[in-house]
């Protein structure tokens, strides 16, 4: 049986990447630390990303540890903003391309200013969604950073 592979997936290896997968059975009501767990991973090295809206109306994307919150002040400061806000659920899906609990930095509708937490740095690599729940992949930064344009900033 042939493994279904995301956009994500898809997009890594049109840049001949190096990643790895991971897959875990979900209805999407798991948390990220739950994800984790499944996959056997730490959950300092898994990420969510979260989408956001700063004062100005320009969208941001954090990805941060699954079992930290993002602190929006220090969100704000990193990007400039006065203020950042959270985007809600039911704007995600037209606004990236992904749902609440398949959002990945990778692959959206439009390219958003993408931050990183610094705690990244600490792991070879990093896991996050690959664009569909049920599906993770696993990269470094440096390969990371030939997908998509990032900075490293204390986000929690």
């Amino acid at each position: 049986m042939k493994q279904e592979r995301t956009n994500v997936m898809r997009l890594l290896d049109s840049l001949h990447l190096k990643f790895s997968e991971h897959t875990y059975e979900s209805d999407g009501s798991l948390t990220g630390t739950e994800v984790a767990e499944l996959i056997g991973q730490d959950p300092q090295q898994v990420f969510k990303t979260l989408v956001t809206v700063g004062n100005s109306g320009e969208h941001f994307v954090f990805v941060i540890p699954v079992n930290k919150e993002l602190n929006l002040k220090k969100a704000a400061k990193a990007t400039g903003q006065k203020s950042i806000e959270m985007v809600k659920s039911r704007d995600l899906l037209p606004l990236t391309g992904y749902i609440h609990g398949g959002c990945s930095p990778i692959g959206m509708k439009k390219f958003f200013k993408t931050t990183i937490d610094e705690t990244a740095i600490l792991f070879d690599t990093i896991i996050f969604s690959a664009g569909k729940i049920g599906f993770q992949v696993e990269i470094s930064l440096d390969e990371l950073k030939k997908a998509i344009d990032f900075s490293l900033a204390d986000l929690v």
